[in-house]
């Protein structure tokens, strides 16, 4: 019996997974370029994933993408009137801690999509989006 507890006990500890990856860490958020400017350019999350939907008529090149001031992901260009889908699996901060999106196996809680930016280059200024909230649980 106590074999079999033991083998149980190592299994569980085996599954477990550390919350952050080194590797993947990303820069700090930049605070000296936040800004409350916006633009109509417009964030819907679904699940684990992030649609956005340029409804501008400009063209936006690839820059970084941040969500709460805190975890960021490559934003790839967008034409006018272009919706791109991307992973919240993809976004991290700078200590390599993962997006806490949810679904089928989390174990933390859904971060909520509260403030999402674009960060063009290091000098200029960021550009605030438009996250559509669906539900309290987003």
């Amino acid at each position: 019996m106590r074999f079999l507890l033991i083998i149980a006990m190592g299994l569980l500890g085996g599954c477990h997974t550390p919350d952050f990856e080194i590797s993947r860490a990303r820069a700090a958020y930049p605070y000296d370029l936040h800004t409350t400017d916006t633009t109509p350019i417009e964030v819907f999350r679904d699940g684990t994933e992030l649609t956005v939907v340029n409804s501008t008529a400009n063209h936006w090149p690839a820059c970084v993408m941040w969500i709460n001031q805190r975890f960021s992901a490559p934003m790839p260009a967008m034409r006018a009137g272009q919706m791109v889908t991307l992973s919240l699996d993809n976004f991290y901060d700078d200590l390599g801690v993962v997006f806490p999106s949810g679904g089928l196996f989390a174990i933390r809680r859904p971060m909520p999509v509260r403030l999402v930016e674009l960060q063009l280059n290091e000098e200029v200024p960021m550009i605030g989006l438009v996250a559509i909230r669906k539900s309290e649980s987003q």
